[in-house]
């Protein structure tokens, strides 16, 4: 089956119309129509050959929400017309010990788990294509359902992503009542990093580099917010966190929030830089038995936890809508921070 697609066919062009195939539905396979998907960082990154390993042509988009056109003849959990997601992962080993604990993302198979876009296909090498397309077939057990209003469903896109990038090690480092937690950032991911925790009951601080953010921060949820150049704010905080969530993914000087952690607190990154941090001291780990750690996407069984979490909850992301054709404008603003907080394409216009 040929689907229509946006690809790069190199780090140097521009996406563009493309054809593409997808496969015939299987017997576990759900065929999903997309009618949205959002733009995130590492499209940007993965287009331009920023990263290693990457083939081309290359179609990004992981952050998808669809209608079910058809379905295999053993899918038991998705119909016909369902509204449903896919995130960064359409498959694994689904044997190994992290997918037994449905912990898909970090799979231990020969393989690992298989992205959504730039990903093993069947062991051949092949590229598997993102959702910049009007269609997508995906193993049943990667498709999750969808239960916000459809009046929604634009700004449920970066959920996919954005979302569960930020709820895994919320969940994990136990964030909640009686918490005091720290979101280093106030773009795609901090922005769902702050609406989430305040939801989870915790006490949420917020860190930004710019002022002019201070009120953006309190709208989404924020209980107090620091600038974090300045030295005064961050003293009073010292040795103040029970767990300090990192979403920023450029370089910066790790320290300063280090040692607003309490003894045995930590401090997770999820944003990935494209040079190194200057390296962390290391006595401000030893002197309060504090940790600094790193947390990937998330499960398909969190996934699944967090979307139904955000729609009991009223939650979505902050989005702008835009048309297929302006991709690459859409990238080049993103390169420069402007826009609050996710870009979401608009599929029929493809």
């Amino acid at each position: 089956m040929q689907y229509k697609a946006y690809a790069a066919q190199s780090p140097t062009t521009p996406l563009a119309p493309t054809n593409i195939p997808r496969r015939q539905t299987g017997e576990r396979d759900v065929a999903i129509e997309i009618l949205y998907c959002g733009v995130c960082h590492s499209d940007l990154h993965a287009a331009r050959g920023e990263w290693p390993g990457m083939r081309y042509p290359l179609v990004p988009g992981h952050e998808i929400i669809g209608r079910v056109t058809a379905i295999g003849a053993s899918v038991s959990n998705h119909q016909v017309g369902d509204i449903v997601g896919v995130g960064c992962m359409v498959g694994s080993c689904r044997h190994c010990q992290s997918c037994d604990d449905g912990l898909e993302q970090y799979c231990e198979g020969p393989r690992g788990w298989q992205q959504t876009y730039n990903g093993w296909l069947d062991g051949s090498g092949e590229n598997t294509y993102g959702g910049y397309a009007d269609g997508i077939t995906v193993d049943e057990h990667f498709v999750l359902k969808i239960t916000h209003p459809e009046s929604n469903l634009a700004a449920v896109a970066p959920l996919l992503c954005a979302g569960i990038t930020t709820w895994s090690p919320l969940r994990h480092w136990k964030a909640g009542p009686g918490k005091k937690i720290g979101i280093v950032g106030i773009g795609g991911l901090g922005h769902m990093g702050i609406k989430l925790a305040r939801a989870m009951g915790a006490h949420v601080v917020a860190f930004t580099t710019s002022p002019s953010k201070i009120q953006d921060a309190r709208d989404l949820g924020a209980d107090e917010v620091v600038v974090s150049r300045n030295s005064e704010e961050m003293a009073t905080h010292t040795k103040s966190f029970d767990f300090i969530l990192n979403t920023v993914a450029a370089p910066h000087d790790i320290d300063a929030f280090m040692i607003l952690l309490k003894r045995d607190a930590t401090m997770t990154m999820v944003g990935v830089p494209d040079s190194p941090h200057p390296s962390p001291g290391v006595a401000n780990l030893i002197f309060q038995r504090r940790q600094l750690a790193g947390s990937l996407i998330g499960g398909i069984p969190e996934t699944q936890e967090m979307l139904d979490f955000c729609a009991e909850h009223g939650i979505t992301s902050h989005v702008e809508m835009i048309e297929m054709k302006d991709i690459e404008l859409a990238f080049q603003r993103m390169q420069k921070s402007d826009v609050k907080y996710r870009f979401v394409i608009d599929m029929a216009t493809i």
